[in-house]
């Protein structure tokens, strides 16, 4: 099963977990989705975050939705920094979900409540 592939931890201790923090203002919801934000991770072509994912359950929702994906293609100069902002548009409670993967250490999540 996927689900027993996917690594979590708090995130200020390990540089894979993804950093979820949010605005809200209104129905406009500003996410900002990071890792390594206490604990660099390393951002080479031998060791990288080649993508990050955010998801939105709301609270009445029969399953999550995409909210977007970022592939991180290039691990050289100009070095690109594993960071996503996304903007959506809800009036609902629920959970935010962030997928990051590590070319090597493979998927990492972490969820907060949006409230």
């Amino acid at each position: 099963m996927l689900s027993q592939t996917i690594k979590s931890g708090d995130w200020k201790g390990e540089k894979h977990v993804p950093v979820i923090e949010y605005e809200k203002e209104g129905d406009l919801v500003k996410v900002e989705v990071s890792v390594g934000k206490e604990i660099p991770h390393p951002n080479t072509p031998e060791h990288h975050i080649a993508w990050i994912q955010l998801w939105f359950h709301p609270e009445d929702g029969a399953f999550p939705i995409l909210v977007g994906k970022v592939e991180f293609s290039n691990h050289t100069d100009p070095l690109t920094e594993p960071r996503a902002v996304f903007f959506f548009r809800t009036q609902k409670k629920g959970k935010l979900y962030a997928l990051s993967y590590c070319n090597i250490h493979g998927l990492w999540e972490n969820e907060v409540t949006l409230e």
